[in-house]
């Protein structure tokens, strides 16, 4: 398998952790902003929605979507709970993380990390972000406030999922966690998963 990784990117660092959390390998094709590999993949139409990560299979499948592709490696794993409603509720965090947690957490990083967004950045823009954002870390909090991990007694690929953007929320993002004590607890509890790789490992 070719992983098609933007190494900046929390969605391709998702799928990188899974593999890693998972001993599974694959050739790394790095395709970062401005840099001629994401042309030619884009050119070779290895990028089917026109962004980073994609999964090309065995067969030469390519499969786009962090969340997706989530789903295909998780199959038959420790990370997907076999309890039915449990694997719904993993779904319905990796639905939220795409809908509500990265549209604000991983975008107000976005906004001020990367050089071509940063005429976006406008201080109302931010300060609407930054307010938001401490709104869904909190809806977060609470929850992990009564458990260990999002779903179940063990870490699922939501755990995965919502990690890759949470955990650089103050770095990137500007987000102060310190209000957020069960979900500072949960985020070490990932980074002590073995195997665990970190953004730029």
């Amino acid at each position: 398998m070719r992983l098609f990784n933007m190494p900046s990117s929390g969605n391709s660092y998702k799928v990188r952790l899974l593999l890693a959390l998972s001993g599974l390998k694959v050739e790394l094709i790095h395709v970062e902003y401005g840099w001629e590999t994401l042309i030619q993949a884009k050119a070779e139409g290895k990028l089917p929605f026109g962004k980073a990560p994609v999964l090309e299979l065995e067969d030469g499948t390519l499969l786009p979507e962090s969340n997706a592709i989530l789903c295909h490696l998780g199959r038959d794993t420790r990370f997907v709970p076999a309890d039915a409603l449990d694997h719904v509720q993993m779904l319905s965090w990796m639905f939220w993380e795409q809908n509500q947690h990265e549209s604000v957490i991983a975008v107000r990083a976005a906004l001020l990390t990367y050089p071509h967004r940063k005429a976006q950045a406008t201080p109302e823009g931010l300060a609407e972000l930054l307010e938001r954002g401490h709104a869904i870390l909190k809806i977060m909090d609470d929850h992990l406030a009564r458990r260990d991990w999002l779903v179940g007694d063990g870490p699922s690929l939501a755990d995965i999922c919502l990690y890759a953007y949470t955990h650089t929320a103050e770095t990137l993002g500007g987000f102060d966690l310190a209000p957020f004590p069960a979900l500072r607890n949960w985020l070490a509890r990932v980074a002590a998963l073995p195997g665990y790789v970190g953004l730029d490992d």
